[in-house]
């Protein structure tokens, strides 16, 4: 599950903060806004919560900062060091969005951000259900990414990277497993979850669902 990505992680973690800050023009757009967005998260986020794709903890700094109990998933062993020392109040933990340790503790929110992409449909659909029974009575997913509205928004988008000479974020357009709205929607509706999605940049989306009775 997406562990074709942990040699890129693993490469991009010393330049993911940067990235994410907008220094890197072809992603500016992709993060527009970053940190208030994580920042939405972290408030809408319940305790305790399980964040996978961790990163460089730029989320899980948030949420611990608001007096949250953060377990934390990351599949890149450079990304986990930089999250150690960024949050050493987390628990860190090797592992990906379907592999992951077994937990006793009662998990009220599962989060993340920019990272649930790198499922595939079906994947997508077998993480969703695992969350379903990890999740208490009424507990929630809140995860931020880059979604499409239809295929044609996916094409635009495409052509626009491409006409500005962003030829690395045309392709990870193409090749990474970004879903369009409705798709997601049903994924999560099949899975028992009520789901709703609020845009808030040009690419990125976040994607509420509670646990249904």
């Amino acid at each position: 599950m997406g562990i074709e990505f942990v040699d890129l992680f693993n490469q991009w973690a010393s330049s993911y903060d940067d990235t994410v800050a907008g220094k890197d023009p072809e992603y500016r757009e992709v993060f527009e806004g970053y940190h208030d967005m994580l920042e939405e998260l972290a408030d809408l986020s319940l305790s305790p919560v399980i964040e996978f794709g961790v990163g460089t903890a730029n989320l899980t700094r948030k949420m611990v900062d608001k007096n949250k109990v953060v377990i934390g998933i990351e599949p890149s062993e450079e990304m986990r060091r930089i999250a150690a020392m960024k949050c050493p109040e987390a628990a860190i933990y090797e592992g990906d969005f379907i592999n992951y340790p077994s937990l006793q503790t009662p998990v009220q929110s599962i989060v993340s951000s920019f990272a649930f992409h790198h499922l595939k449909a079906d994947e997508k659909i077998a993480a969703l259900a695992k969350y379903y029974h990890q999740l208490e009575a009424k507990g929630q997913i809140i995860f931020i990414d880059t979604l499409f509205k239809d295929e044609d928004h996916k094409q635009t988008l495409i052509k626009n990277a491409e006409k500005a000479g962003f030829l690395n974020l045309a392709q990870d357009l193409q090749e990474e497993y970004y879903s369009c709205l409705e798709d997601l929607k049903e994924m999560f509706l099949t899975q028992g979850f009520e789901v709703s999605f609020k845009q808030l940049n040009k690419y990125a989306w976040l994607i509420q669902a509670k646990k249904g009775e």
